[in-house]
């Protein structure tokens, strides 16, 4: 895939990325890239005073690139809303240490039209990713590999979009550290994956993705291991909350994810039932939230009544 010229939209929209990174002192210039363009001209038309940093969803369309001396983010996300895989580009950016958390980044992407650029954006990610840092993210990786973690918290943001059926669905997930999770847990009943095997239980499976989300609703927690095998499901969690401190609000699932993490080397991503929300544990603590405001629309047919004899 070669790069192709620069469109003349594209062109004004790095020139007014450029006008505004000044202006509100910005640290990096996001590109959400959907096919490789001619990275020298994208230099150009910014300056060399704006620090670059390079997104897309496929590695064919950074082509070139890290040639160019530019720093780049494989987001591999290419069915998510755009909001989702900007998240997802920030939070890699971080964790690389290409911007520090409390940075103000701008972006430049396609938010209406695939292919067109034709979206800014400032994001403050202090308020965007909370309290989330690169040393966290690196931590944690330490605990749960990220690609395990990531494919928990896409799970997560899915279900709190798009709910089951319709209808809005509250989840907790424990990954890592199964063992001493099971440890501090009992089966709530009927445990929906006993009986399968590892293969038939692997988050990374679409299929198995697809099953969780049918099981979510159900009451208990999700136990996965840190290779992403779903260990268990249905589970209560009996860790003691002593010494956790949450924001007022937070209903027992959050109190559960909180004292699980805190007894364990586990990380919590639970589902707000009421709004979605997403949030992150570990050790204890809140370290991210995502609001994934994009609910899927539902439509429900007209339930008329057949026409009488006299209307017909």
């Amino acid at each position: 895939m070669s790069a192709r010229k620069s469109s003349e939209q594209f062109e004004i929209f790095c020139r007014l990325a450029a006008q505004l990174y000044e202006a509100v002192e910005a640290e990096a210039l996001l590109v959400f890239v959907e096919r490789p363009v001619d990275w020298e001209t994208l230099k150009r038309l910014v300056g060399s005073k704006v620090k670059i940093l390079l997104a897309a969803d496929s590695i064919e369309h950074l082509r070139g690139a890290e040639e160019a001396q530019l720093k780049t983010v494989l987001v591999n996300m290419p069915d998510a809303p755009v909001y989702d895989k900007l998240t997802q580009a920030l939070l890699a950016a971080i964790a690389s240490e290409y911007v520090p958390h409390g940075a103000d980044v701008l972006a430049i992407y396609s938010g209406f039209e695939a292919g067109r650029i034709d979206s800014l954006s400032c994001v403050r990610l202090e308020e965007h990713l909370g309290r989330l840092t690169a040393r966290d993210l690196q931590k944690l990786e330490t605990k749960v590999p990220l690609d395990t973690l990531k494919a928990v918290v896409d799970l997560a943001i899915e279900i709190g979009r798009e709910g089951r059926e319709g209808k809005p669905v509250g989840t907790i997930f424990v990954v890592g550290d199964s063992r001493n999770v099971l440890k501090h847990s009992e089966p709530l009943g009927f445990d929906p994956v006993k009986g399968y095997s590892r293969a038939e239980r692997s988050i990374m499976d679409q299929r198995v993705r697809e099953a969780i989300k049918e099981i979510a609703p159900l009451d208990g927690a999700v136990i996965v291991s840190s290779d992403g095998t779903v260990q268990a499901a249905c589970r209560y969690l009996n860790a003691p909350a002593a010494n956790v401190t949450l924001s007022k609000g937070l209903g027992a699932r959050h109190w559960a994810a909180a004292a699980i993490t805190k007894r364990t080397k586990a990380v919590a991503v639970t589902v707000s039932e009421s709004n979605g929300t997403v949030r992150l544990f570990h050790r204890g603590e809140v370290l991210l939230r995502v609001e994934p405001f994009r609910r899927a629309m539902k439509w429900k047919d007209f339930e008329n009544d057949p026409p009488t004899a006299s209307e017909s």
